[in-house]
């Protein structure tokens, strides 16, 4: 089983980097905050890119900086053009551009296409228009049902709970149609089958491309198209607020048109010269059928979440990673892993809880499991060293190089996820994952700034896993970090051929390049023999349980 065919030819590596490439994700916000107001900004990030650079890593992907209300953690954009105040400004922006390439790193930004912001001028331009207007046709209006149209066009529901229509207030204060939004009410979904925003959005990749950036994370990117006649859907009660599967199809989610759509953003980037890329953030099941938004005409990466939620059981991931590399390949994409990200709960609590918790909903003081922090940390760093060694690029999420697990503990009060209100604060979101991160243990907010203001309250326990305590200390996660990913350069593993080797049904063992990685996901002590690289717990001739070895092969 290998990935794709390792080029001889260094320029052609170099074009092709995001095959193997290790990208770290910065949520803005969470960052580190340069003016002291509590929130990450643009300057904040630039005094903190040689952090990223000294990690290991070959690009930085931001979460959204436009101008935003902020009612979504800034993924209801107002305008695609311009940095929020809050972030800093359109030059920020280019000198955080300028010295991640003056430090090697590439450049990627998220891009939301599926909806704006109710604040953006499309749509306050679409609020007051005549009905059947050029303006309103830009986003999905539809008269509602019942005799006055009082109930909703259909059925469906918000990923953040509570209905996806809302009913407009006419100019002349009487109630008129409906607008679409699977998000929240603030963010209206735009309609794909216009020409304008085609238009548009071509035209905004362009403006950022001319800025310099190497690429864009595309939120939703399995979105954007809807079923025609937008039909009433029953979702899977248990499942995910995400995805749809070929078994339960979405209306709205998956849909064979949005292809069209990336074709189009493909020969965008196309003209402007190769090393340019889009990632896809699309809850596609089976992969199979994800690998779709990555055939050699589309986008280059997608985001492998079904790998994400592979319990951790030796079967099921030797079963998900063999399909991956199996069904990405087929199309000549590289498989690309990923275990936590700003949507889902940190991968160091997410393992070490008892059942697993449907995506989307979040984890809190109510919740019927709380993690083993322990367990949870044990699985993550092992799970972490596996994910490293694996032939393919990987996603890296700010502060899990620092084992932080998720903030469980976060007053009522505190919260901001619009997950949380708009499910009568029975699901917690996603607040716990976007906590500002420790960098130094003693200053105030943990080195996030210098006044001690932090959007979201940081937990005590944080200070043992600032950045300044970790540094240097071999026994850390960060240098367990900073260790596997010069292995991982140094042997090409990235670009490697994966031979899987059986040591048991609760063992993961395979060989990629001349490195043999064992995982112990649960069984008993597991004996190897060889001189050990990395490893993520102490290990003597054995490997214990939720431990993985990287051992130099004889």
């Amino acid at each position: 089983m290998t990935t794709a065919v390792t080029p001889d030819d260094t320029s052609l590596h170099d074009l092709e980097w995001w095959r193997d490439a290790v990208i770290y994700q910065i949520y803005p916000r969470s960052f580190a905050d340069g003016d002291g107001n509590g929130i990450g900004d643009l300057p904040g990030i630039t005094q903190r890119l040689h952090h990223i650079k000294g990690l290991g890593v070959d690009a930085v992907w931001l979460s959204p900086f436009y101008v935003s209300p902020q009612a979504d953690g800034g993924y209801d954009v107002a305008d695609f053009r311009d940095v929020d105040p809050l972030f800093g400004s359109l030059s920020d922006a280019d000198a955080l551009i300028e010295r991640a390439h003056e430090l090697g790193l590439k450049v990627i930004v998220d891009i939301v296409p599926n909806h704006t912001s109710d604040q953006h001028v499309w749509f306050k331009e679409a609020q007051v228009a005549e009905l059947d207007s050029p303006a309103r046709h830009r986003y999905i209006y539809r008269d509602g049902r019942g005799e006055n149209g009082e109930e909703p066009p259909n059925n469906w529901t918000s990923v953040f709970g509570g209905p996806a229509w809302t009913r407009e207030t006419r100019p002349d204060g009487t109630p008129g149609q409906w607008y679409l939004h699977l998000f929240d009410s603030t963010q209206p979904d735009l309609n794909w089958s216009n020409r304008e925003v085609i238009a548009e959005f071509e035209d905004i990749l362009r403006f950022w491309l001319a800025r310099g950036v190497d690429g864009f994370r595309v939120d939703v990117a399995h979105g954007l198209i809807k079923e025609e006649g937008l039909p009433d859907h029953f979702p899977n009660a248990d499942g995910g607020s995400m995805g749809g599967s070929e078994v339960n199809a979405t209306p709205y989610f998956g849909q064979e048109g949005v292809h069209d759509v990336w074709r189009g953003w493909r020969r965008v980037l196309d003209e402007h010269g190769p090393g340019h890329i889009l990632v896809a953030e699309a809850w596609i099941y089976p992969l199979t059928r994800m690998a779709k938004w990555v055939r050699p005409d589309e986008m280059h990466q997608a985001f492998n979440f079904p790998y994400l939620e592979t319990p951790w059981e030796a079967k099921a991931q030797r079963s998900m990673i063999s399909e991956s590399l199996e069904a990405f390949n087929a199309v000549g994409a590289p498989a690309t892993w990923v275990l936590s990200n700003h949507d889902v709960i940190r991968h160091a609590s997410r393992l070490g809880l008892a059942k697993p918790n449907p995506q989307g909903h979040g984890i809190g003081p109510k919740s019927e499991h709380l993690p083993d922090d322990a367990l949870g940390l044990a699985r993550a760093r092992a799970a972490t060293l596996m994910m490293l060694a694996l032939p393919g690029s990987s996603y890296i999420y700010q502060g899990e190089e620092l084992g932080l697990p998720e903030h469980v503990h976060i007053p009522d009060d505190a919260r901001q996820d619009p997950t949380w209100f708009r499910n009568n604060k029975e699901r917690y979101g996603r607040d716990g994952c976007r906590v500002p991160i420790p960098w130094e243990a003693d200053a105030p907010a943990y080195g996030f700034n210098t006044t001690g203001a932090s959007w979201l309250p940081q937990p005590d326990a944080w200070a043992e896993l600032a950045r300044d305590v970790q540094e240097g200390d071999p026994s850390s996660t960060l240098e367990l970090y900073k260790l596997a990913l010069r292995l991982r350069s140094e042997h090409r593993l990235g670009r490697g051929t994966l031979t899987w080797v059986d040591l048991g049904d609760d063992v993961l063992a395979f060989d990629n390049d001349d490195i043999r990685v064992i995982a112990n996901l649960n069984a008993a002590p597991v004996p190897f023999d060889g001189e050990v690289l990395a490893a993520s717990a102490p290990v003597t001739d054995t490997v214990p349980a939720n431990t993985t070895v990287w051992v130099k092969r004889r």
